[in-house]
């Protein structure tokens, strides 16, 4: 079965909107657990716009599923990273400011810089993913970083899958099997959700991992954060 891991960010945006620690960000975490999600994602930015850096500390002494920072690599987030040794580190080519991540790495132009970067987080026994587009060099160059999974950016696929749901995922299949050919794991994310997440599930081979965030906290607001994360879980059998 393919893991969901839910996103907590916006737990976070709504928490910091009025101060103090309504919602708490460390008790959601341990519900969605106890709700059934696999892992808990987090992405802190160097603004603190939700995700604070005091909550990766305490996030790491509760959760018990697989717990995934994502985030650019610059020092400070590589510091971080290192501090906390969380089970998988996902790395994004966010630059600073940026709204939400919106793009894969070019694997052959930042080839030496992410093997660099790789190569830290694996002697500190941290699997790492990064965050790939379909274009077939990407995936190609990727292998070549020393990366142990990609993640791939589904905004795309989430924004034609209404249109045409065959022609939505066809790009992401030739991405996928060039993959597992490879030997890369593959994790998946940003706008699943209800309706394209369980066609997306279907027809990738070997798909390792889903990390949820805005859609989730979304539909937690309608059918509440239980019944919605088991409706996730259901997508992903």
């Amino acid at each position: 079965m393919t893991k969901l891991s839910v996103n907590i960010n916006k737990i976070a945006t709504i928490r910091n909107a009025r101060g103090g620690n309504l919602p708490n960000l460390v008790q959601v975490a341990k519900d969605c657990e106890k709700f059934g999600a696999q892992g808990i994602t987090i992405h802190p930015r160097p603004d603190e716009r939700h995700i604070r850096y005091q909550d990766v500390y305490d996030l790491k002494k509760v959760v018990t599923t697989e717990f995934n920072i994502e985030g650019f690599p610059n020092t400070q987030f590589i510091n971080l990273v290192l501090e906390n040794k969380p089970e998988q580190v996902t790395l994004v080519p966010d630059p600073p400011g940026v709204l939400t991540s919106n793009a894969g790495w070019d694997t052959l132009k930042q080839k030496d810089f992410l093997k660099e970067v790789i190569k830290e987080f694996k002697q500190n026994n941290i699997r790492t993913s990064i965050f790939v587009d379909t274009q077939l060099v990407n995936i190609e160059n990727a292998i070549e970083t020393g990366t142990d999974r990609i993640e791939f950016y589904t905004g795309p696929y989430a924004e034609d899958f209404p249109k045409n749901n065959e022609i939505a995922i066809a790009e992401y299949v030739k991405a996928a099997d060039l993959a597992n050919s490879l030997g890369l794991e593959i994790n998946a994310g940003h706008d699943l959700n209800l309706e394209n997440l369980n066609y997306f599930k279907n027809n990738i081979i070997n798909l390792k991992e889903v990390s949820i965030g805005h859609a989730l906290i979304c539909d937690a607001l309608y059918f509440g954060l239980e019944e919605t994360i088991k409706k996730y879980l259901s997508c992903l059998k």
